[in-house]
């Protein structure tokens, strides 16, 4: 379980998806309607890619950053600050954000 700071709880305080981690913004048309988007942090160039996604992960940032603003606009989940999840969840697993506890939980890794 990966811990960091709710940043917005979205429509329920439960989310579920596939992870696409994005560390560049060349990577950001991998995301695609519904997935979690895992990065270290976002900037003005993620919005498109925020925009189609179901939840986003950060490993820096706090209830200002970018990624909480944007994700409390758009209604989504969005948990902040975890300092290791783009080094600990990989490409395509499965991951459960639950934003009453501010946890990330890797339900199935990609085979």
């Amino acid at each position: 379980i990966i811990h960091g700071q709710v940043a917005s709880v979205g429509e329920s305080h439960y989310f579920r998806g596939i992870a696409k981690i994005v560390l560049t913004i060349n990577q950001i048309g991998k995301i695609n309607s519904g997935d979690i988007l895992v990065t270290t942090m976002t900037s003005p160039d993620f919005v498109i890619g925020m925009k189609k996604a179901g939840a986003i992960i950060t490993d820096t940032g706090g209830m200002l950053s970018h990624a909480a603003i944007v994700s409390r606009e758009l209604k989504i989940p969005c948990i902040v600050g975890t300092e290791i999840a783009t080094k600990v969840i990989r490409e395509g697993d499965v991951v459960e954000l639950h934003c009453g506890r501010g946890t990330v939980k890797i339900v199935k890794h990609k085979v």
